[in-house]
């Protein structure tokens, strides 16, 4: 054999043959790939990416092949229609160290244990009957937050983020535990709830890091980043958490504190059951179960409040025209209720509007295509991690006029958007997701966030501290799985209602 045709058998080996060109993307470094391209806001790098080479995109990261869909109409083509090719996710340090080894919800195999433990949530905590069941745990967490506020706001300005994270806390805890776990709703004094805030951030922030392991299996062991490390640590403290709460329940039993019966009772009972080729729920499980919901569950709305209060102080009109209708529908003389919401359609708007500029998961949480497939074209072999940049398609200057603009008003009637929902169907803005692997709190969150912010505009004007200028107030992002603001918010709460309102 001639040397030629040995370099050319070589290359032939070294470079694999595919049926269609794989989507444009931008040339990779030897070994490492794109990786250098990545930055610390991935979202937006790749979303400047994709201006360039495409809405659908390659990335070779290390040895991974990644998809990128960066348009409306190719995040349609992966999540509806390859939705059940792309169900399950690729293999992460995040879901590993982190989520009990994927037997999470989150990052479970699609399969029939991905399955069950969904079923169980829907039936417990997300069907149409538990959120009402439980509509007095939310206006009762409300309540209290609105007192924290009209009591703290008038001496010292008020860390919102981290009262808002009190509140969504302990509502999910009072649902999941039939109790309260963090604080008593009173302030930025309480060490346990900034404990616990400070647990559920740096989790997202690890979560959402590119690990050079997950993509160069050769350097996992080494943990160039200290990532892997980190998340065995904080896993410890979760783990330490939650085996408390599980210990107590037993000692206890449920708590008794609400009116009907908590999520981990229910959870404990079906520990026994043998559910058919499912198997038995066991407690690392219903541990894995419960971080899921405390940390999804609890920082996903509370910063998407925090990005809407900061939308509406540096939009006066908009915030005027939001306490009128507030005004009108509410009156003055209590807090607003959720029977209340359906009513408000100038708040579900700004809401949504407040969903399409700063979602809270600006990258979906990867998938991975269990079988070769085409889109557009398009190869993309089995194996490949598929993100959809949520964050770039509620932006794209094609489908959304003025899109940096803060615009509530394109989803009120007359207005270009007003068909179009956040629930996962309408796929030029989709928060939770779309397809299979939505998010199962959608129903929840979208309470949660419309309650909260109606609550806090309602019940409060803001000012904020040192003479600060509503213009010149950071929006910087601070990149993690979730989109928190890189600097909290602090404010000023000044009462709009009289004082019998916020009695707890």
């Amino acid at each position: 054999m001639s040397r030629n045709s040995a370099r050319k058998q070589l290359v032939v080996i070294l470079v694999p043959r595919y049926p269609k060109p794989l989507p444009p993307g931008p040339k990779p470094w030897p070994i490492i790939g794109n990786l250098p391209n990545i930055g610390q806001k991935p979202h937006q790098s790749i979303a400047a990416m994709a201006r360039v080479y495409g809405p659908l995109m390659h990335l070779k990261m290390g040895f991974v092949h990644v998809v990128v869909a960066a348009s409306a109409e190719v995040a349609e083509q992966f999540l509806k229609v390859h939705d059940a090719n792309f169900s399950n996710r690729p293999p992460n340090s995040g879901a590993k160290y982190l989520a009990y080894n994927y037997q999470d919800l989150v990052f479970a195999p699609y399969g029939p244990r991905w399955r069950m433990l969904r079923k169980i949530c829907a039936v417990h905590l997300f069907s149409a009957k538990a959120l009402d069941d439980f509509r007095h745990v939310r206006q009762e967490e409300l309540a209290v937050l609105a007192h924290a506020l009209a009591s703290a706001g008038q001496k010292t300005p008020v860390n919102l983020a981290q009262l808002l994270n009190v509140c969504t806390t302990n509502a999910i805890a009072r649902v999941m535990l039939g109790r309260r776990v963090v604080g008593d709703g009173s302030g930025g004094g309480d060490s346990k709830a900034d404990e616990f805030k400070s647990m559920v951030v740096e989790l997202m922030a690890l979560a959402g890091v590119f690990n050079i392991g997950d993509f160069i299996p050769a350097l996992e062991g080494l943990d160039i980043q200290g990532v892997v490390k980190k998340m065995k640590k904080l896993h410890k403290r979760f783990d330490t958490f939650l085996d408390k709460i599980l210990e107590e329940h037993k000692i206890n039993g449920s708590h008794g504190s609400d009116r009907n019966v908590d999520l981990l009772s229910a959870l404990v009972e079906l520990k026994d059951v043998e559910r058919g080729g499912e198997g038995r729920l066991t407690d690392t499980e219903i541990k894995a179960l419960l971080l899921n919901l405390f940390s999804a569950g609890t920082d996903t709305s509370s910063s998407t409040v925090e990005w809407a209060i900061a939308e509406l102080l540096r939009h006066p009109e908009i915030l005027a025209r939001a306490q009128e209708e507030l005004d009108l529908v509410v009156g003055k003389d209590r807090l607003v209720a959720e029977a209340d919401l359906p009513r408000l359609t100038f708040l579900q708007a700004f809401i949504k509007e407040t969903f399409r500029l700063h979602p809270s998961t600006p990258l979906s949480l990867p998938r991975m295509a269990s079988e070769n497939c085409e889109i557009n074209g398009f190869f993309i072999p089995k194996g490949s991690t598929l993100l959809v940049n949520v964050w770039a398609i509620a932006r794209d200057p094609n489908v959304w006029a003025d899109p940096l603009e803060f615009r509530p008003d394109r989803f009120l009637l007359g207005g270009e958007k007003a068909n179009v929902d956040v629930r996962g169907n309408d796929f030029e803005v989709i928060p939770f997701g779309a397809g299979r692997r939505i998010c199962a709190g959608l129903s929840l969150g979208l309470r949660m966030v419309q309650l909260m912010t109606a609550t806090l505009i309602h019940a409060f004007d803001f000012e904020l501290p040192n003479g600060i200028l509503a213009q010149k107030l950071d929006m910087e992002e601070a990149y993690g799985l979730t989109l928190q603001r890189a600097a909290p918010l602090v404010v000023h709460p000044r009462r709009r209602l009289g004082p019998h309102v916020f009695k707890v």
